[in-house]
């Protein structure tokens, strides 16, 4: 190791099964530094950090930590905290009902709660000395969010870690706050702390880190000085596109005309939720296909929870055919003609444990009340209409949707909301995890929609897809939109740059 390395994996591989998670994966934090760890979705991130933080133990490679002749072995947490790596997660994991002091000696330093008098002594003494605006003696539930991360903060570094992970501490955390995290962060480079920062926001990365590793599908893309590293080089290495060998794959499609299109179906005007995306407009004419992009954690998919009433609206107001609407749950936008497949088909999606049939019919039943449920010979015809129009291989209608492929799965979902005939269709992320062939069934069956007249707007982790189906995506960037691109502006350059904040050097 060089004198001034506080932290190497070398060649890290694990995989899972049908998956290679981390193919020789190499990093190095320096001692005093600040490093980025950067990739989308799938990209080996996470994992990487739990094999460092012995969650996972490593399938090859090795780990070398300063002053440690040999390559060390982390088998659990517990081995990591002892040879000072520490970790500070997105969720909180203290007790809020204990003190701020406790929060920092439980379960570490032996008779110190006996010693209420020392301990708060030493905990205040440490939160001075690290700038935190806290007391040793007040319940932590009474700090905010921001200064519940500090505490756990300093509870490491007061157990002399060497090498701190902040993973996505910042997504919880208003503007303010996020500058007096970083403060603090600053403050612990000058001590000589190591620090891994993991983040999906582009301008925080810029303002506070000194190098950036970029991860790509479980593989190293490289190791980058900040200042060497422009915005738009940066995205174009996570998404894996070179800006000089892109070609523009859209489909002959007429390019929506704003000017032409005629009256908005569906209008949002400074529409805000609890999930911290900026107050956006938005609005979607009839028969159009439009999309949200940007990388992941942009604000995305938060956007359309908010125009569907997944998340909590608290502010804006929302139009239908020039008309004002109320949407402050799913079942007002239901109503309203809007239908909304969400990002993750597991959790938000399907009902395991229901059949095909049962959960086709489910949207159309809670619009109708579950005590007026369909008749069997119904539920049956809706079941095999849309088990024939899209077709899902299944069994039959009674099969355990549990049992079916991720793409059958997929238009399960999709005929539950295509049952309930929406004018407004959004789809987040219909085509992740599913194979080529129920990709293009999906992409061919959003623009037929359109031909009909529906409203669509569809996301998706892969440009190129957005391009084959959108013709005006809005650009979002750090939970705000940051541009709007149509027509002949609709190619990767342009997406990356708006992305990127126009950085094109």
């Amino acid at each position: 190791m060089k004198d001034n390395h506080v932290l190497e994996m070398r060649n890290i591989h694990k995989s899972f099964p049908g998956v290679k998670a981390l193919q020789g994966v190499d990093f190095t934090l320096c001692e005093g530094e600040i490093h980025a760890l950067m990739g989308e979705n799938g990209a080996g991130k996470s994992t990487l950090i739990k094999v460092l933080t012995g969650v996972y133990e490593k399938d090859e490679g090795q780990i070398f930590l300063k002053g440690i002749d040999k390559a060390v072995a982390i088998r659990s947490p517990q081995d990591a905290q002892r040879l000072g790596i520490s970790t500070v997660y997105q969720e909180i994991t203290l007790c809020p009902n204990l003190s701020v002091a406790e929060n920092m000696y439980i379960g570490r330093t032996e008779g110190m709660l006996q010693n209420w008098k020392k301990m708060n002594t030493d905990a205040d003494k440490i939160l001075q000395s690290l700038d935190i605006p806290a007391k040793a003696a007040q319940q932590l539930s009474s700090c905010s969010i921001a200064v519940q991360q500090m505490v756990a903060i300093a509870r490491a570094v007061d157990m002399d870690c060497k090498v701190l992970i902040l993973d996505e501490p910042t997504s919880s955390l208003d503007d303010n706050e996020v500058q007096k995290l970083f403060k603090l962060m600053r403050e612990l480079r000058e001590r000589g702390v190591g620090i891994i920062f993991v983040t999906h926001f582009l301008d925080q990365v810029y303002e506070v880190c000194d190098k950036i590793t970029v991860l790509r599908d479980g593989k190293l893309v490289g190791e980058y000085e900040i200042k060497e590293l422009p915005r738009v080089q940066l995205v174009s290495k996570m998404l894996g596109k070179e800006l000089d060998d892109m070609s523009d794959i859209r489909s002959e499609q007429a390019v929506y005309d704003k000017e032409d299109a005629g009256e908005s179906a569906f209008e949002f005007e400074g529409l805000e939720s609890t999930e911290g995306i900026k107050p956006f407009d938005f609005y979607i004419k009839k028969g159009e296909v439009n999309g949200f992009t940007g990388l992941l954690g942009s604000g995305r998919s938060e956007c359309v929870r908010a125009i569907f009433g997944a998340d909590r609206v608290i502010g804006g107001t929302a139009k239908k055919n020039g008309k004002t609407i109320k949407i402050n749950k799913p079942i007002d936008a239901m109503k309203n003609g809007i239908a909304y497949l969400p990002e993750d088909r597991k959790i938000d999606g399907i009902i395991g444990d229901l059949s095909v049939r049962e959960n086709i019919i489910l949207a159309l039943q809670v619009m109708k009340g579950f005590f007026k449920p369909f008749s069997k010979a119904e539920a049956y015809q809706f079941a095999d209409e849309y088990i024939k129009l899209l077709g899902i291989k299944t069994a039959s209608a009674d099969t355990p949707i549990k049992s079916l492929s991720g793409g059958n799965q997929q238009k399960v979902i999709l005929a539950r909301w295509l049952l309930t005939h929406p004018e407004y269709l959004i789809l987040d992320e219909p085509t992740r995890g599913i194979d080529v062939g129920t990709k293009i069934d999906i992409q061919k069956l959003v623009l037929k929609l359109a031909s009909e007249g529906m409203s669509i707007t569809f996301i998706s982790s892969e440009t190129d897809e957005m391009l084959r189906t959108c013709s005006r995506l809005v650009v979002m960037r750090d939970r705000k939109v940051v541009g709007e691109l149509t027509g002949e502006d609709l190619t990767q350059n342009k997406i990356m740059g708006t992305i990127a904040g126009g950085d094109m050097e």
